[in-house]
């Protein structure tokens, strides 16, 4: 049984069908074939995986009337027509009411086989996008604000609604760009504290000198410039959740203040003496290891690691890539009015071979950009179209690793269109073996076929 995909082959004539059968199974396709159009037609719904190959000439019910019959039942589905030299003409009209692509007689058997692999990726990649569409639509509560499938989203939608339940501190752990402010808002939401204030504070954007009146509030003539009473956060938090990003962030001096409000649960105002309960829940959030960081107390750290919640990066999640693009694109394109198509299995594919050093921050960005314009070209998104100069390189703040890598995919495009997708000149200019190349390509979702002529 093949492994590759599934495949239904019409032909009614019995040898041509049969060579192409085995031709197909010993690429890996698992292969049912028909000797009319009628047959194929009623054994494929919608929940067909594979692809459809027909021959366009048939008796009854010929190639052309099949696919728009198919195409009736399940409108995504690849058909692929096998056509006659005379028959080009109406097989790229085809193409156009719908079919996936066309192959002329005769064929190169391994141009078949590879026009079927990509066939049977794009149907898969409907299929599992489908499936994770309605996941999503079927969850409720958690399972719609942590979006994922991965062992890593599952072990944390479930620490964090325990966390939740028991009201304690808690520190987030990950890295820019992973969501650790929507993880806090949801271990508030889901907690006994949702009817109350969350109150978020980034720990890093705020001036020292302004950072104890943010988070403790002043009196009138306080220091100058203070010209009325302020509520600082822990005191606009009451009863809720303070929410402190970039933890690591806060000013030594002032690490030992917080420290004193949540061991007393009171509060005094700069410039008052009075001191005032409060009641907060605090969440902080990091992307550095806390404990035995010698810029950050570690009496603090203890008080505040009751609980702790850890965000896997996005690179190794790659599972949830496909989620979490078509949400967010989808999303986009629907807000405004936008119609909306599923990115090809190549793009996709690239998608999860990108390391994403912003995370679902940056994945959230590139999706919005296909949503409103579907037809741009992702991997041009993922990568840069041209090779920055060296000053320009340093100053893009991406890490070493990343920029060889777009050096690299941007080398590899340069000479590829200087040959036209020519891959034995490509592998002499650039001195690589075939498997090397093959292998370059891939990781970088270069197609040879769009440097072609």
């Amino acid at each position: 049984m093949g492994t590759r995909g599934q495949v239904y082959l019409v032909d009614d004539e019995a040898l041509v069908r049969q060579a192409t059968e085995q031709w197909l199974q010993l690429a890996g396709f698992s292969v049912t074939g028909f000797d009319d159009a009628k047959s194929a037609l009623q054994a494929i719904d919608e929940n067909f995986p594979g692809v459809l190959i027909t021959d366009v000439k048939m008796p009854i019910m010929d190639g052309q009337e099949l696919l728009r019959e198919v195409l009736k039942k399940v409108p995504d589905l690849p058909v692929i027509l096998v056509t006659g030299h005379g028959d080009v003409t109406m097989a790229i009209q085809s193409v156009r009411e719908g079919a996936y692509d066309f192959i002329e007689k005769p064929y190169d058997p391994d141009q078949l086989v590879e026009t079927v692999h990509r066939a049977c990726e794009k149907r898969h990649l409907i299929m599992d996008n489908r499936r994770l569409q309605r996941q999503l639509a079927e969850g409720s509560g958690i399972e719609t604000r942590i979006i994922g499938v991965s062992a890593g989203i599952v072990a944390l939608r479930r620490e964090l609604l325990r966390l939740a339940k028991i009201d304690t501190n808690v520190i987030i752990y990950g890295e820019t760009g992973c969501g650790k402010e929507l993880v806090a808002q949801c271990l508030h939401e889901f907690g006994p504290r949702s009817a109350r204030r969350f109150v978020p504070l980034n720990c890093g954007a705020i001036p020292e000198n302004l950072f104890e009146s943010e988070l403790f509030g002043h009196e009138a003539g306080a220091f100058t410039g203070a010209s009325k009473r302020r509520i600082g956060k822990f005191e606009y938090a009451e009863g809720g959740t303070l929410f402190m990003d970039e933890i690591e962030g806060m000013p030594l001096n002032l690490q030992i203040k917080v420290l004193r409000t949540l061991q007393e649960g009171s509060i005094e105002r700069l410039g008052d003496n009075r001191s005032l309960a409060v009641d907060v829940r605090v969440i902080a959030a990091t992307k550095i290891e806390l404990k035995g960081e010698e810029s950050f107390r570690q009496d603090l750290y203890y008080r505040l690691n009751v609980g702790q919640l850890y965000i896997p990066p996005l690179r190794e999640r790659q599972e949830d890539i496909p989620l979490l693009f078509e949400h967010f694109s989808r999303q986009a394109a629907s807000s405004h009015d936008i119609d909306y198509s599923s990115c090809s299995a190549q793009e996709m594919r690239s998608l999860q071979q990108y390391s994403w050093p912003g995370n679902v921050r940056e994945l959230r960005n590139i999706a919005m950009r296909y949503g409103l314009d579907p037809g741009c070209n992702l991997t041009e998104l993922l990568v840069p179209t041209s090779v920055p100069l060296i000053a320009e390189v340093v100053e893009t703040g991406l890490p070493l690793g990343i920029q060889v890598q777009n050096f690299e995919a941007q080398v590899l495009r340069r000479c590829l269109k200087k040959h036209r997708g020519n891959i034995l000149s490509v592998m002499d200019e650039l001195d690589l073996p075939r498997r090397t190349l093959n292998q370059k390509m891939q990781k970088y979702g270069i197609n040879r076929a769009d440097f072609k002529g």
